[in-house]
């Protein structure tokens, strides 16, 4: 079981604290049923930058009663029944799972989906690098168990629960055979309002699970600059996952809070930036580069006017002038009461071998 060193891998990449962050683009059901639809999303999503295209495989049947009613935004999604919503979109078969991960595969993309009933967990086993699990399954023992019995990494979203429910299942993921797990940080609201983000428990996490990789699960409604996803890689969340979409107009569904691929391309593009810009050590030290500036903008300990040999140098014969080529100020009271060996003059760097 890996925790130590804090890492994950998932598909070629591992992830550390400090990695450029693995970015999931969640398509989810957004291909309303087409392959076509569903190829040109994954096409998108790897034009835009992203790691992996995720999908969700279910049948509304077993994922929902028939009563089960709506926990999402009716002005955004009017159906009023989780069933009758999922019914919509549950069209795929194990079969078009293995023909998007292969696709995804000659796109050089890692293909994943969530699984939500037994039946998905089966079929997904041998297409997907790791399990994504959502954060509505958190509570959900037996099937957290089945997930666990592959020996795969698992990816756990925690939108909606506490810490008790998460450490139960990490508990039960990790017993049961779960090498790695990350956890993302998430809020189960759809679309999440900026103000319910609540991006600062991506530090909680952080701070409750040290041995963890964090993420974030993104609901949030894109902006221009990706506000919401890059405030959460500054905190700490190196896996990001954002719903993904060909046209944020479209009705229904979870077109109206994903982004498109010119949303991917800037989030990614403004990424690279950061990461770069954060650097790769968190100790303060000098930089190779500032070397050149330690020795020549420091200040040296400098005469102040000419002084005779054999002077015993006083507060009122010295100053302070760059550069830091002669004697730091660091031994400013060192230098003071010192004999000069020879005549020094006004503007000089005072050097060592000028003192007795």
């Amino acid at each position: 079981m890996n925790r130590n060193p804090k890492s994950i891998k998932l598909g070629e990449r591992i992830i550390y604290p400090d990695s450029r962050p693995y970015i999931i683009a969640e398509i989810g059901v957004n291909h309303e049923g087409s392959m076509d639809k569903a190829k040109k999303l994954v096409d998108l999503a790897k034009e835009g930058g992203a790691d992996a295209a995720k999908f969700q495989s279910y049948k509304a049947d077993t994922l929902a009663s028939q009563k089960s009613p709506a926990y999402w935004d009716i002005n955004k999604e009017p159906t009023l029944s989780q069933h009758e919503l999922f019914k919509k979109y549950d069209q795929f078969e194990p079969e078009d799972y293995v023909v998007l991960a292969e696709y995804c595969k000659t796109n050089e993309i890692n293909f994943l989906s969530t699984p939500f009933d037994d039946q998905a967990i089966e079929f997904l086993d041998p297409l997907v690098p790791f399990f994504k699990i959502a954060s509505a399954d958190i509570t959900n023992i037996p099937f957290l168990h089945k997930i666990a019995n592959k020996e795969k990494p698992v990816v756990l979203s925690t939108g909606a629960s506490t810490l008790g429910e998460i450490n139960l299942a990490l508990d039960v993921l990790e017993k049961s055979g779960s090498p790695d797990i990350a956890l993302l940080h998430c809020i189960l609201n759809y679309p999440t309002p900026f103000e319910q983000a609540h991006l600062r428990m991506i530090k909680g996490l952080i701070q409750n699970y040290p041995e963890r990789i964090i993420g974030y699960s993104d609901h949030t409604l894109p902006n221009d600059t990706m506000t919401s996803l890059i405030t959460a890689h500054l905190l700490g969340a190196v896996i990001i996952e954002k719903h993904f979409t060909s046209n944020k107009t479209s009705l229904g569904n979870d077109h109206y809070h994903a982004m498109d691929v010119k949303d991917l391309k800037r989030f990614v593009e403004l990424i690279e930036k950061i990461h770069v810009s954060l650097g790769p050590h968190s100790q303060k030290k000098p930089i190779a580069t500032e070397e050149i500036s330690r020795l020549n903008a420091r200040r040296s300990i400098v005469i102040k006017r000419d002084i005779p040999k054999g002077h015993e140098l006083t507060e009122a014969d010295l100053t302070y002038k760059r550069p830091g080529t002669g004697i730091s100020p660091l031994n400013w009271n060192e230098v003071i009461g010192k004999k000069a060996i020879k005549n020094l003059k006004e503007d000089d760097a005072l050097q060592w071998d000028c003192l007795e």
